[in-house]
């Protein structure tokens, strides 16, 4: 006999699966600092070569477009974001920063945080816990290698988070994971109902620049919204964090928003939120950290 259906199981059954990772308490601060209104988490996941080299690197086309985004797309963000005076965290798989070393020590030299992001952009739910853990401490050390700055903060390649990410996570002692979507604000992770102390920076595909713009080479999809209303949509999603008083969390790609016709976005938004005012800009590491010691 095969494995039970879902429909089948037990509520035993049902409930240790819900409650396997969970969302606990919540880390939401009376306030930011120097009396900011609003977070503002800009992360950028620099995929480059990697998530065709996850499917084999056998397109020559996909691979072009991965070293387009190192070659043009980083550096146009990392311009509009010196220009603004803004920091960011880059998650970065690990064979990207061999293939691209220089970039990420540019990076990290401009006060950057670069975070985990896999070590090819594997899917990480169908991997053996050993070879999940293996991957997961090589780009971490990796990581360290290139920049000389150890990561305390994880976001799975694809938001793809098995059933062993937290406990490995845990157990390397990094500070926080930003790939799930329980909540709004800053929370603690549960694992099979107990606390972790690893804290989730959360993300949406809302504030994903993937969802509105990626290509599907295979079925020749394509984007459906004009940068325009992608622009409104993110813009709408600031507004409300900062009328709410907590985190605006935007995750971006190089290879989608580095474009000519669509990194004005970028430049467009943070110059919304500084004209707004009351806006503390911070890499997720640092707002999960003051999330974590001011919490109400």
């Amino acid at each position: 006999m095969g494995m039970p259906e879902p429909w089948e199981w037990g509520e035993a059954q049902w409930r240790a699966r819900v409650e396997r990772v969970r969302a606990g308490r919540a880390l939401r601060p009376a306030g930011w600092p120097s009396d900011a209104r609003c977070a503002v988490a800009l992360s950028f996941d620099s995929d480059h070569e990697a998530t065709e080299l996850r499917a084999g690197g056998g397109s020559i086309g996909r691979l072009a477009q991965g070293q387009y985004s190192s070659r043009r797309g980083v550096p146009r963000i990392l311009d509009i974001l010196e220009r603004r005076g803004v920091p960011a965290t880059f998650y970065v798989p690990a064979v990207v920063a061999l293939l691209h070393p220089d970039e990420q020590r540019r990076l990290a030299a401009a006060g950057h945080e670069i975070g985990i992001h896999g070590w090819i952009h594997e899917r990480t739910s169908p991997l053996p816990v050993q070879i999940e853990r293996d991957l997961q401490l090589r780009s971490a050390d990796t990581l360290h290698q290139v920049t000389g700055v150890r990561p305390v903060g994880i976001r799975t390649p694809s938001w793809d988070f098995s059933e062993h990410t937290l406990a490995i996570t845990r157990d390397m002692g990094l500070e926080y994971d930003s790939s799930l979507m329980a909540d709004d604000d800053c929370y603690e992770l549960l694992l099979d109902g107990q606390p972790t102390g690893v804290i989730e920076l959360p993300v949406e595909w809302i504030r994903d620049d993937a969802v509105y713009f990626a290509t599907h080479h295979a079925t020749g999809a394509r984007p459906h919204l004009s940068p325009g209303d992608v622009y409104d949509i993110f813009r709408r999603e600031f507004d409300a964090a900062w009328d709410e008083g907590g985190i605006f969390q935007l995750t971006l790609h190089p290879h989608h928003i580095g474009h000519r016709s669509r990194v004005w976005i970028l430049d467009e938004l943070i110059a919304h939120a500084q004209a707004r005012g009351r806006v503390w800009f911070a890499t997720h590491a640092d707002v999960v950290q003051y999330a974590r010691a001011h919490a109400m």
